[in-house]
């Protein structure tokens, strides 16, 4: 006999579908249905709610073999086959991270295909893979944020087994695996989840309504959300979690369910006798979300730090647009570069309003927080998914890839961009319904068109080329200047892991020097220094030594170094 349980306080019957067969439930006070049912390994089950003919997933679906619409299937996790005992893990404080889609890294898409590249990332230098969402979504491909059935693996990229594979082979190969989980709103296919229980809350976000982890009932949402997360790191083997939007996560309660998650995700970690670490997505510049708890903060691991990213991306293109407006100059990238915020109790033109607040640098390591040259969002988001490969010429690429790799930061790539690669990451979906489609290709072009963009160039998410344009062409890493940055990013990532210097991670280390006007900025770390010029023009920076590592040929004197346009050179002070 099996058992199935299900949480569903809203309805007055549920019964249990078994493969067509309908099998009475029986209800606890607590909202739980219970009912034991002698049904096969690989029977298809799922739940009707009252009246309702309509048999729905099960809200704790392992499995969906034939999406997110349909019945579900058991998925057993102790029967799978692993072979990572001796995997000690890894802490993500320090680490180069490297960010990739599941669906476009490879052409076919999934995540076998996917370990067919793993030793390439070896190679590179990596320390964790970075999976965006591979929970349940509505069709077969899309970014994976719209997910509605959060326990389950993405059917088309190979399901829970092909899942296990994938981490197993990176673990086998000494890389870490963080998963990428949204739990600030479901998506609007396939989310039945209103229909068992009060998982909804009476406010919402940009994406839609907001999680129930505060309102009345919510202490069994809170339970969903917090042993979905365990279950990754559990089930899975994964050695932490990327934590979407968490500010968006509304809780007005005494324990923040992101403090309650890292409460627990440490209780697990001393379980499992290896490091898991949590690394949150927050717009809030807020320190107290990776301050740790016995010092009054929720205890997060660490977060990703978009200041960095806009200070360093808008001094070498000069993108000034939306909220870029704050930064771009020299002395703004300074500044963010000693102090990971750049908005720290400042005017924000952007918000219209103060933001954020100042790190205490003496007491939080510099290894709280993701530096980037680009992620997903910061490439996806653009109106054309366009890279930065795409608009900046390979010096400028290296300058920003020596500014964050040669900071004290945890870093992270994105898929492609240490050979600069040529094709988009473009924004797409497979919504099944005529409707949804069409109002999420209308939506997208009326954003872009708001802002000044010709409606017609905004790529249509619904287009299966817009996904098919957006897959990495690994043809491109042996050809010209790819390979060349490449090694580069190689060089780069050796560098950081072998230079005593370059491992401090506090921001005491860092100093920081520059030109406004001739475009010059140097970030020194210990006896090490990175001198970039900006410019096109040639300019000679008063700094001399001898030379460890150069994007151009750089000329260096005995008081001062000579650089080309677009260029970096790595010094080593005599």
């Amino acid at each position: 006999m099996t058992e199935f349980r299900v949480w569903a306080p809203k309805p007055a019957r549920v019964q249990l579908d078994v493969d067509g067969a309908l099998h009475a439930m029986t209800r606890s006070g607590d909202g739980w249905w219970h009912a034991d049912v002698d049904a096969p390994a690989d029977a298809r089950y799922g739940y009707a709610l009252d009246d309702d003919p309509k048999v729905l997933p099960d809200p704790r679906s392992a499995r969906q073999p034939d999406g997110v619409h349909e019945r579900s299937q058991r998925w057993d996790a102790g029967a799978a086959r692993w072979t990572d005992g001796d995997w000690a893990g890894r802490p993500v404080e320090g680490a180069v991270v490297y960010e990739l889609h599941i669906g476009t890294f490879t052409a076919a898409g999934t995540f076998d295909a996917a370990i067919e590249k793993l030793d390439y990332l070896v190679e590179l230098g990596v320390d964790f893979v970075e999976l965006m969402p591979v929970n349940s979504f509505a069709g077969t491909h899309g970014w994976g944020y719209d997910g509605v059935l959060w326990y389950s693996v993405h059917e088309p990229y190979g399901g829970p087994d092909g899942l296990v594979r994938f981490v197993d082979a990176c673990h086998a190969r000494g890389l870490a695996v963080l998963i990428d989980a949204v739990f600030n709103h479901l998506g609007p296919s396939g989310n039945y989840l209103p229909k068992f229980g009060p998982y909804l809350s009476s406010g919402s976000n940009p994406w839609g309504e907001g999680v129930n982890i505060a309102d009345a009932d919510s202490d069994e949402v809170r339970r969903y959300i917090i042993g979905c997360a365990l279950r990754w790191m559990r089930d899975f083997h994964a050695d932490g979690l990327r934590l979407d939007a968490v500010h968006a996560l509304v809780d007005t309660t005494a324990i923040h369910i992101l403090e309650e998650l890292a409460t627990e995700t440490d209780w697990l970690a001393a379980q499992l006798g290896r490091p898991l670490s949590l690394v949150a997505e927050s717009d809030l510049n807020d320190p107290r979300l990776i301050t740790p708890r016995d010092r009054g903060g929720l205890g997060i691991t660490a977060q990703w730090a978009d200041d960095i990213h806009h200070a360093v991306h808008t001094a070498v293109s000069g993108e000034r647009q939306g909220y870029y407006a704050d930064f771009g100059s020299l002395a703004t990238l300074g500044q963010t570069l000693r102090h990971g915020f750049f908005h720290a109790g400042t005017y924000s033109s952007f918000r219209h309003r103060r933001h954020g607040r100042p790190l205490d640098t003496s007491a939080i390591p510099a290894t709280r927080l993701l530096a980037y040259t680009c992620t997903h969002d910061q490439v996806g988001n653009r109106a054309l998914g366009d890279r930065p490969s795409q608009n900046l010429d390979p010096g400028q690429l290296a300058i920003k890839a020596a500014l964050v790799l040669g900071s004290p930061y945890t870093t992270m790539l994105f898929m492609g961009e240490e050979w600069g690669a040529s094709t988009p990451f473009q924004f797409f979906s497979s919504h099944p319904e005529p409707e949804l489609a069409r109002a999420t290709a209308e939506g997208r072009k009326a954003e872009f068109a708001e802002h000044g963009w010709d409606a017609d160039d905004i790529p249509d998410p619904q287009d299966p080329q817009t996904f098919l344009r957006s897959k990495l062409d690994w043809d491109e890493v042996r050809a010209g200047e790819h390979a060349a940055l490449l090694g580069f990013y190689r060089d780069l990532i050796a560098l950081r892991r072998n230079e005593s210097d370059l491992a401090n991670p506090w921001l005491n280390n860092v100093t920081v020097d520059y030109d406004e006007e001739l475009a010059w900025i140097i970030l020194s770390r210990g006896q090490l220094r990175i001198v970039c010029n900006l410019s096109t023009e040639p300019v000679t920076v008063p700094l001399a030594g001898d030379v460890v590592l150069c994007w151009g040929e750089p000329a260096v004197g005995a008081e001062s170094t000579a650089l080309q346009g677009h260029s970096v050179a790595i010094l080593r002070r005599g």
